[in-house]
């Protein structure tokens, strides 16, 4: 299948790329079985993306750092709602498997929500919106009578920074209650970013730095940090078995760049609650 993405939009090849080399380890920090199933349909060069296997791992723990808090919401409220913002080819749905009572949305820009249904199955309670998530129109459609869970995997950081607090604020003012998960990068991550390979190689920059989650609680009245962790510590978030498998290159990496003052922040994964 020819992938014709191009913008922000093809570094979604890199993280379904980073989970389907995830799923092909011996032991594997996330699993994702349906990632190198569809990686396989499409004709496209993945090597031209640069990704190392550290990177990979990288992607994998922060998608079940977010999967994690996900079932964790759901099972306090099986009836909600979902929003997966930017979601790109990722099958957190599949992943997680919500019951009957939960309504979920898939948002991305038209051209990857069409790419989406190639490769992925219907399911009841499901549905995806063809919409930047920066257009005002789509969130008229989705209904506010149960809590809500907000994911967004490597999206912020694409937003240009007058534009994030702004999207924010709607999704806070529309849905009635729940939580956010996100991941976000500081100042200094957006800057240093253009040494990464995956963005250089697409030609693509970013954009919004978050310094410090709490930030966020000033900009968006409302919301409030319930948990996080700096994106260099999320090795915390995994179980002793997994955190001893995984490369001691990179596990002596990020225990180097977490001694570093500015890069031991260099960015966050958070959970928000609002309502």
């Amino acid at each position: 299948m020819k992938v014709a993405l191009s913008g922000p939009a093809e570094t979604l090849l890199a993280t379904l790329y980073a989970r389907a080399l995830d799923a092909r380890a011996d032991h594997p920090v996330l699993g994702d079985r349906t990632a190198a199933p569809v990686m396989e349909q499409l004709d496209y060069d993945f090597s031209r993306l640069g990704m190392r296997t550290s990177d990979a791992f990288g992607v994998a723990i922060r998608a079940r750092l977010l999967d994690t808090w996900a079932r964790e919401f759901l099972t306090v409220h099986p009836d909600a709602t979902v929003l997966h913002l930017g979601c790109g080819l990722d099958s957190r749905v599949q992943r997680i498997d919500p019951g009957p009572g939960v309504r979920w949305f898939d948002v991305d820009q038209p051209e990857v929500v069409a790419l989406r249904a190639q490769l992925y199955p219907e399911r009841d309670g499901y549905r995806a919106i063809g919409a930047s998530v920066l257009d005002q129109g789509w969130l008229d459609d989705i209904p506010r009578d149960l809590p809500a869970l907000v994911v967004a995997e490597g999206l912020t950081m694409y937003l240009p920074a007058s534009a994030g607090p702004p999207l924010l604020r709607r999704l806070v003012t529309h849905l009635p209650r729940g939580e956010m998960a996100f991941d976000t990068y500081s100042r200094l991550g957006v800057r240093m970013s253009r040494f990464v390979p995956v963005l250089r190689r697409t030609g693509q920059t970013l954009s919004w730095g978050v310094d410090d989650p709490r930030d966020l609680e000033r900009e968006v009245p409302g919301l409030r940090l319930r948990d996080g962790v700096p994106a260099i510590r999320s090795l915390d978030s995994l179980d002793a078995t997994t955190r001893a498998h995984l490369p001691r290159s990179m596990r002596w990496q990020l225990a180097v760049i977490g001694r570093v003052p500015g890069l031991r922040s260099i960015g966050h994964i958070s959970r928000y609650a609002f309502g």
